[in-house]
């Protein structure tokens, strides 16, 4: 199935995904332009954007958990998150914990962006979920097929 048909899929699963690898540059990229600032409480939303997309990382590209040494309960707690609903709540919560970066302390950033993006990578997972559409990973991220190939 090449890219083009798998976004014609209608399968919000594979939205959620892309949407996803977008959440993983904007966080890590955010995450690093906002960690220079004299506001404390602003550093610290930097970091946790920025290790959110280190985790989106080896959530949404499967194959990097079998080339990247991790241990067995990192591994089992990216594995978790396998179900469309499971993503929405991992999704919802680390755009929650940005949106928090508004704080009066804090002040407004362009982590707002990560935030919203976030929240829209939840909704496509919720969706696919309410649609009991089964989790279905994008083949060119490492879905079923790539990961065969590399064990």
């Amino acid at each position: 199935m090449t890219l083009a048909e798998e976004f014609r899929s209608r399968n919000f699963s594979i939205y959620g995904q892309w949407t996803g690898v977008l959440c993983i540059i904007l966080c890590i990229a955010l995450g690093i332009a906002n960690i220079f600032t004299i506001h404390v409480l602003r550093i610290v939303f930097s970091v946790l954007c920025l290790v959110s997309g280190l985790v989106l990382i080896f959530i949404e590209v499967p194959w990097l958990l079998r080339i990247c040494p991790t241990s067995s309960k990192f591994d089992a707690f990216i594995r978790r998150f396998t179900t469309n609903y499971m993503r929405a709540v991992m999704y919802a919560i680390m755009s929650t914990i940005q949106w928090l970066s508004l704080l009066p302390g804090s002040g407004a950033s362009s982590l707002i962006v990560a935030a919203v993006f976030l929240l829209i990578a939840g909704l496509f997972y919720a969706l696919a979920g309410l649609k009991n559409q089964e989790f279905v990973g994008s083949k060119t991220l490492g879905g079923q097929g790539l990961v065969q190939m590399i064990v």
